[in-house]
């Protein structure tokens, strides 16, 4: 099964887009080492204080595909230098 989500991030921190690419990409990066998901920026590469990330996760049933995404998603919420607004999920 393949469980896809989309997380809004408002980063209130960054005053540039350099700092928002050194924030996301950090986290991002993490997020692939830690979790078994793919992650990416697909909305708002030009605006500095906001973000679009999505993740997909892969696995032979859904429970277990949903389980490492929700944990993906948690560590993503754990960044103090930002704050989720809105989260989707879909079931694919």
């Amino acid at each position: 099964m393949i469980v896809y989500a989309e997380c809004e991030f408002f980063i209130p921190t960054v005053h540039s887009l350099k700092e928002k690419r050194a924030v996301l990409q950090r986290m991002t990066m993490r997020a692939k080492q830690r979790f078994n998901v793919s992650i990416a920026e697909i909305n708002y590469q030009n605006v500095w204080q906001r973000t679009v990330v999505a993740l997909v996760a892969v696995a032979s049933d859904t429970v277990a595909a949903r389980r490492e995404l929700d944990r993906a998603i948690a560590f993503l919420e754990t960044n103090s230098e930002w704050e989720c607004t809105n989260i989707n999920i879909e079931y694919l």
